[in-house]
């Protein structure tokens, strides 16, 4: 549909702290970091981190107006401040969905605003499908829909735009290896040594951190290569590959007509390189009801300024329809 957008305002939202935080039981292996904050009142809005694997930041708060949400944050199984780190076994993305119906019930939230961008899109349109009427809407960023041609541009096609990138990813792997880069990878980061792993899982997390900003952001790339975001992204990340997330090739897409009804919007960077346009112009296709923001000049990352304004602008469309 065409994007009327309001002239509402477009730069984050102060820092602010939690007002609470906990470590919800899942099982007998696995513990989720959640928090809330905002106002404590207000309507609830749950954000979901990209990766799989990478866990939140005290940043994505900011993309809510905290006298008017009740912002809950997480971090998914293995990712971030959830227990055990890296953990892959009970990992899946129907684990995730029960996980978010599992921190709705705990929280006493009867529905929420779901936002996710690049994989917390797939989680978010994932999870929609399977609880549409425990959505009071989406905000979409980045859209991934994990087909196979998705997950193989990732780790073969981005050597078209990011050569010098692609091929620091692939120098730690043999040349015979490289015919198969997600399984020479799953090997190293399911490697118990820490020696084997962790070199690993900071050549494939610089690896995507060098080609999610449209201009280079050292920035970007020093937060990528950190150890705690690096191991539980790339070996997170790595594991859902290897089993196609866990759902059927196009199950999103072949389920959509389950969230029609719900409003939406969706945010693109025209020259998203780890998520290309094409998956955003094929759920916009199949999604005609949602609103569909293509920013002319950015790339994947949150944090890219024309991405960033139109979430946040995203979230303010939500707050007036919300408040009525």
């Amino acid at each position: 549909m065409p994007d009327h957008r309001d002239p509402v305002r477009s730069d984050l939202f102060p820092p602010l702290e939690p007002y609470s935080t906990g470590l919800l039981r899942l099982d007998d292996l696995h513990q989720m970091y959640w928090e809330q904050s905002g106002n404590p009142a207000g309507v609830p809005v749950v954000f979901l981190h990209g990766g799989p694997g990478a866990g939140s930041s005290p940043e994505h708060r900011r993309f809510f107006d905290p006298a008017f949400y009740r912002i809950v944050v997480l971090d998914q199984r293995g990712s971030g401040r959830s227990l055990p780190h890296g953990e892959l076994r009970d990992n899946t993305t129907g684990h995730l969905v029960d996980d978010l119906e599992r921190l709705r019930t705990h929280l006493g939230i009867e529905r929420w605003l779901v936002f996710g961008g690049s994989w917390g899109s797939t989680l978010a349109l994932a999870y929609a499908e399977a609880h549409p009427d425990r959505c009071l809407g989406l905000v979409l960023r980045g859209i991934f829909l994990c087909r196979g041609p998705e997950i193989d541009w990732f780790l073969y096609g981005l050597r078209t735009l990011f050569p010098e990138a692609w091929q620091a990813f692939v120098a730690p792997l043999e040349p015979a290896e490289r015919n198969d880069i997600l399984a020479s990878y799953h090997r190293r980061l399911t490697d118990p040594s820490p020696a084997v792993h962790l070199p690993a899982a900071r050549a494939w997390s610089v690896y995507e951190g060098s080609c999610s900003t449209l201009l280079p952001s050292p920035e970007t790339v020093s937060y990528f290569a950190g150890d705690t975001v690096a191991l539980g992204l790339a070996r997170i990340e790595a594991h859902y590959f290897v089993n196609r997330i866990f759902l059927p090739e196009n199950a999103l897409l072949d389920r959509i007509d389950r969230i029609r009804h719900l409003p939406a919007v969706i945010v693109q960077g025209r020259y998203d390189a780890v998520c290309p346009i094409v998956s955003a112009d094929d759920l916009h296709r199949a999604w005609p009801e949602a609103r569909y923001i293509v920013v002319p000049d950015a790339g994947h990352s949150a944090w890219e300024p024309g991405i960033r304004a139109e979430l946040v602008r995203a979230t303010e469309h939500f707050r007036r329809q919300l408040a009525g």
